[in-house]
């Protein structure tokens, strides 16, 4: 009889979630102590200039270098990605009719030196034609299967206008160009996604065997027509060029741009993180998959007890990466937060 209460008692256990927690109540985060994580971003402030945020949890981050930039001399909205060379690769532009697409490189993510530019030809993209002189937010995906980078950006085809001024950001499209090292670019631009609606500030995350997602901003404009409209959305596809289908359902409110993504601590939940334009939030979505379910955590609401992260007022635009512990205590020595 003893055994065989030993026993359910230790199926019981054994069938409880180890983090199973109320809903509402305090949360234990995960801490890695080997891992890291590093936002290089902007400020509401200060529009296109380099600014470097920490967190150990992924959840609650701190401005690093006193609230200073990390760069005199990079412009754009940061998106790096790690080579297969071991260095980080860095990109940015002046602006949106800069015909130059900028790189930087760095060994350890404190100093940034000037690697090339790149001249995309915007004539003759197949299924876009017209496209004007605007290079919007160019983003680095490092593919190690190809061991090729993944350029992308957005370019629209129609001017805006007092009258209409959402007709330019509704003819916007995502291209994109692949290199072995951003020296080379073989073949010009095209379209990455064959779908017939805006998209921009597109970034690619690996799906394990499944292939590959491209989480995108919606860009057309909410109504009853397109209630999906200024939200962020994935689409995954086997291969990494696609063909991508159509994108699922909004993972974030309307109003929201400039996704990024890491893992939690653990590996076990995605952490997604969106920009509340212009300038005046950051959110987060969570999933155990990038296929879902995802929810929208709770954060800078001004009550700490309903917090589930922090962001620094005033964060724009960033790109994620996890980090080793050692390469945090670099950069936070080299970058004090105080």
């Amino acid at each position: 009889m003893l055994r065989r209460i030993v026993l359910a008692l230790m199926l019981a256990v054994l069938a409880t979630p180890a983090a199973a927690q109320a809903p509402g109540g305090p949360v234990t985060l995960r801490v890695d102590p080997t891992r890291a994580y590093l936002l290089a971003h902007m400020t509401k402030e200060h529009y296109g200039e380099l600014y470097y945020s920490v967190s150990i949890d992924g959840f609650h981050w701190t401005r690093l270098n006193r609230g200073n930039p990390v760069s005199a001399d990079y412009h754009g909205h940061a998106s790096i990605a790690q080579g297969g060379d071991g260095r980080y690769y860095l990109v940015g532009n002046k602006g949106d009719d800069d015909p130059l697409i900028r790189f930087w490189v760095s060994d350890d993510l404190i100093r940034w030196t000037s690697f090339g530019t790149y001249r995309p030809d915007l004539k003759n993209i197949p299924d876009h034609p017209h496209t004007l002189q605007r290079i919007g937010a160019p983003k680095l995906f490092y593919d190690a299967q190809s061991h090729q980078f993944l350029l992308t950006w957005h370019t629209p085809n129609l001017d805006g206008s007092a009258q209409d001024p959402e007709r330019y950001w509704g003819s916007q499209r995502t291209l994109y160009v692949r290199s072995p090292d951003l020296k080379t670019f073989a073949a010009p631009p095209r379209r990455l996604f064959d779908w017939n609606m805006a998209t921009i500030d597109t970034i690619i995350q690996p799906n394990g065997r499944a292939g590959y997602c491209a989480v995108v901003k919606d860009e057309r404009y909410p109504s009853y027509d397109w209630p999906t409209g200024k939200t962020i959305r994935t689409s995954c596809a086997k291969s990494l060029l696609g063909p991508y289908p159509l994108p699922g359902p909004p993972l974030s409110p309307n109003f929201r741009e400039a996704p990024t993504i890491v893992r939690a601590p653990g590996g076990t939940d995605w952490l997604l993180y969106y920009e509340q334009y212009a300038g005046t939030s950051y959110g987060l979505s969570m999933a155990p998959t990038l296929e879902g379910p995802w929810y929208q955590v709770s954060g800078n609401s001004g009550v700490p007890e309903w917090n589930r992260y922090e962001m620094p007022t005033g964060t724009r635009h960033g790109s994620m990466i996890s980090i080793a512990r050692r390469q945090y205590d670099a950069i936070v020595a080299a970058f004090p937060a105080r």
